[in-house]
């Protein structure tokens, strides 16, 4: 076990995604979901937190191999996207995908600048022999990054603590939803959104900044 350090946690999370998309390829198992239904059930939720009605700038904090973009191009007017992961093979497999001009894909642990909107899907959950402390901790500076990084607003999700206990598994990080909407609401924005009807064992949060 590292000593719980960002540096040895995104060392980590680099060395485990980098795994799943040599064993399972760009496929949803790929970026550690169990169903394509599944994933496309939860960008659904974080993307509620974008106004469509105007052309929109994207951060997408752990892209994978691009997902969430392909997800988006058919619904929503997408000025510039940025892609930041932290994993270099996740980036070559997301650049050999898209050739958009807009999308653009970097290996990264932060947005290299400002967007609308900053989206972070299911880096949290995996903890890798990490601390709660440590992970915790971890946590609460990425968001940090994502209100720094995102102008309107910003979502994320996590495992929830509410997670039925016979089924929790010690290697995954669960969050309790009402503290992390706590935090949001008292840090970060008055309007803070928490959703948690969407029947999955985890929870999405709707940072909404002021223009």
């Amino acid at each position: 076990m590292s000593d719980g350090s960002k540096k040895d946690i995104l060392s980590d999370v680099a060395g485990y995604y980098s795994g799943k998309l040599a064993a399972h390829g760009e496929t949803p198992r790929g970026v550690d979901w169990n169903s394509e239904e599944g994933q496309k059930n939860r960008f659904r939720q974080l993307l509620k937190i974008i106004d469509i009605s105007r052309p929109v700038s994207i951060n997408d904090l752990g892209c994978g191999y691009g997902a969430l973009y392909e997800f988006m191009k058919s619904d929503f007017e997408i000025a510039s996207y940025t892609g930041c992961d932290v994993s270099e093979k996740m980036i070559e497999a997301a650049r050999a995908r898209q050739s958009a001009p807009e999308a653009h894909f970097v290996v990264s642990s932060e947005p290299p600048g400002i967007a609308d909107y900053g989206i972070a899907s299911g880096i949290f959950n995996v903890s890798l022999g990490h601390t709660k402390e440590a992970w915790g901790k971890y946590l609460e500076d990425t968001l940090e990054v994502l209100d720094r990084t995102s102008r309107l607003g910003f979502a994320f999700n996590c495992l929830t603590s509410y997670s039925d206990r016979e089924f929790m598994r010690e290697d995954l990080y669960y969050a309790d939803p009402v503290a992390l909407f706590d935090l949001c609401k008292r840090r970060f924005a008055r309007n803070v959104a928490l959703l948690h009807d969407y029947d999955l064992y985890e929870f999405t949060i709707l940072v909404r900044k002021q223009p």
